[in-house]
């Protein structure tokens, strides 16, 4: 089957963030989407062109438009999410990101009513009705198929770097997992899910495609639901590897980390280098060291097996992408970066609210819910 992939103008932007509708009052998760995405549709249309509904009738998803640089994403977002609320305000409901909420229950919560959620469900049955998991997805313009492949391959070595400066999801309900990302686990159980196979040529890519359509794995190529994934569509490469993050500050510090990466690997092709790869099985242990210890991961660097600590392996790439941060007009916003290694990634914070009040977690949501509110991680008192 052959798959016509797009071309983009090189490193464009594209941010996706899924959001929980809780109780101002408790922190509960709220199934009142349906509600709140018809009070936000324009009357002369059938949706809102930048809000849009999920898989649970407690989520909304925000998206943006194409934008050219970071701060142009930042300004999008920023005003859906001031729409949003001029909707969810008066309901009495907040909105708030993270991995998973803290301790609603995935068996109490509405999908909502919709064909392809329905068919989902069916046949993923208990996996799938325990999807109670928020994510952020970054979407890059490439400029040439033959660029995608061999990016989405060495943006593997990168993985546990979005995993760890993302997690945000060590409760399950109401329990401590003990994992910095508990959603990640979660999420690949689905069929399609998880790690992408690496592929060394288009043709390869089709013919798996080819193959998931033929057995009735999938309907359509959008239910292939990898880490990282071609976008052929759209011409991007789609990094769905964070957990939903609480602030703007982080969204958009991720977003750049996401575009300087991509952008850099574009040029080192444009100017003939061959890019590196790891091998799958260091590449899998990564990303369960990663979703287990979050910022205190020794992830495998390569593939002659070199280690080290996440955050000394950021403090030497930070640099080595500032350039590019430059040239792409993103510089402040991946020097945010050092800010959720100075405050602690999301999963650290909760963690430190929820002793500081006694394990209540009825607190971790409304200091996550603050979060939302204040664009910017919150120190911890």
């Amino acid at each position: 089957m052959p798959i016509e992939f797009q071309p983009s103008k090189r490193s464009t932007l594209g941010v996706e963030w899924e959001l929980a509708l809780v109780s101002a009052s408790d922190g509960e998760l709220m199934s009142v989407a349906e509600e709140i995405l018809r009070a936000v549709k324009p009357d002369d249309a059938d949706e809102h062109p930048k809000i849009k509904q999920e898989l649970l009738l407690n989520t909304v998803e925000i998206i943006t438009g194409i934008c050219s640089s970071v701060a142009d994403a930042k300004t999008d977002l920023e005003g859906s999410l001031a729409e949003l609320r001029t909707v969810t305000d008066p309901l009495g409901v907040e909105v708030m990101s993270a991995g998973t909420h803290p301790f609603a229950q995935w068996a109490q919560q509405k999908v909502t009513d919709k064909e392809r959620y329905a068919e989902l469900i069916n046949r993923t049955q208990w996996w799938g009705r325990q999807m109670l998991i928020y994510g952020v997805h970054v979407h890059v313009g490439i400029d040439s198929r033959d660029k995608v492949l061999p990016i989405v391959n060495a943006m593997l070595a990168y993985f546990p770097h979005f995993q760890c400066l993302s997690a945000s999801s060590p409760y399950w309900g109401g329990e401590d997992t003990a994992y910095a990302s508990n959603r990640a686990l979660i999420f690949q159980q689905l069929p399609t899910a998880g790690l992408p196979f690496q592929f060394e040529s288009w043709e390869q890519f089709e013919h798996y495609v080819n193959d998931m359509l033929v057995t009735g794995v999938i309907d359509q190529f959008n239910e292939v639901r990898w880490d990282i994934r071609p976008s052929p569509a759209l011409g991007t490469i789609e990094v769905r590897v964070c957990d939903g993050v609480p602030t703007m500050s982080e969204i958009t510090a991720i977003a750049a980390l996401t575009q300087c990466l991509i952008d850099d690997f574009s040029q080192r092709l444009d100017d003939g280098e061959t890019l590196p790869t790891m091998p799958p099985w260091f590449v899998q242990e990564n990303k369960w060291r990663a979703a287990r210890y979050g910022m205190d991961a020794i992830i495998i660097l390569n593939d002659k097996g070199d280690e080290r600590l996440v955050t000394e392996d950021l403090a030497e790439l930070l640099p080595r992408l500032a350039p590019v941060a430059e040239r792409l007009g993103c510089s402040e916003e991946l020097a945010s970066i050092n800010t959720i290694i100075d405050r602690g990634a999301s999963y650290q914070r909760q963690h430190a609210v929820a002793k500081a009040h006694d394990g209540d977690l009825r607190q971790v949501v409304r200091s996550l819910v603050a979060e939302m509110r204040a664009g910017v991680p919150q120190q911890v008192r």
